[in-house]
């Protein structure tokens, strides 16, 4: 599926974007439309294996809707509102360093032996 030379040029080509991120630019740019699963794959280079657990997570997180045997994008707010945090998180990451989870075990390990 071609891309604008817009999009082309603004790609980052160290970032490579993950199935589910895939899947949401996909089916938001055909909101007007649903898809069978082995049609998302086809139209994003996931691997057909793959594309329904993909689905199934973006399901629970309510970024898309399925009718069986079609998927569609799901509340645009909602995915709005998961992109923006994604963004964000990843900006934090690259400015800041990404989180560690030693680090917020340990911090929590601390607070727990200085309240007793």
């Amino acid at each position: 599926m071609p891309i604008s030379i817009d999009e082309f040029e603004s790609r980052d080509p160290e970032r490579r974007e993950t199935n589910a991120e895939q899947v949401v630019r996909f089916l938001a740019h055909n909101r007007d439309k649903a898809y069978k699963a082995v049609e998302i794959a086809q139209a994003t280079g996931i691997n057909e294996n793959s594309i329904h657990p993909v689905l199934n997570r973006l399901q629970e997180r309510e970024l898309v809707r399925h009718r069986e045997p079609y998927w569609a994008i799901g509340d645009l707010e909602t995915v709005r509102d998961a992109m923006v945090f994604s963004s964000t998180a990843e900006f934090l990451d690259e400015r800041l360093g990404p989180e560690s989870r030693e680090e917020w075990l340990s911090a929590a390990r601390t607070d727990e032996t200085s309240r007793d």
